[in-house]
């Protein structure tokens, strides 16, 4: 993974956001989806030799962290790019001191699902016909960050 680097999203970079969307998912966010994000929490830039190879997004509520999207490029998976973005939003998360982040998980998405649980997310319920194209239930995951009470 030499030459990857975790960089706060910029305008600059919506339009190879935009592009990893279209390659990632039956129904992408345009780049004005994408520039509504920013300044809404975690908004995280994959760079690996000045290509953008993916990206996570987070909004954040109070103490809570809601990931909108975690996208690798097809041409850049299987390379740890996602976990270094995992790592990074879940580094910020901590310096932000939120309590926990959560996310949507396709019941069928093997390999996301055992990166968020190698991350340190557990599966704490189910969406019941949360994803369209093709409909299909969700996992909904959480990391705790802080202990509870």
């Amino acid at each position: 993974m030499s030459g990857l680097q975790i960089v706060p999203v910029e305008d600059c970079h919506l339009p190879a956001l935009a592009h990893v969307e279209r390659a990632c998912f039956a129904a992408p966010w345009s780049e004005d989806a994408l520039r509504d994000e920013l300044g809404r929490g975690i908004f995280l830039a994959a760079e690996q030799d000045g290509e953008v190879a993916g990206y996570v997004g987070c909004q954040t509520v109070l103490d809570e962290g809601y990931v909108t999207n975690v996208a690798v490029s097809p041409a850049f998976r299987r390379q740890g790019i996602g976990r270094a973005l995992v790592s990074a939003l879940l580094s910020r998360a901590q310096d932000m001191r939120l309590s926990f982040v959560t996310l949507e998980a396709r019941a069928s998405n093997a390999p996301a699902i055992a990166l968020y649980k190698g991350a340190g997310f557990r599966v704490v319920g189910t969406r019941k016909g949360f994803y369209r194209n093709p409909a299909e239930d969700a996992l909904l995951m959480t990391c705790y960050l802080k202990e509870t009470d």
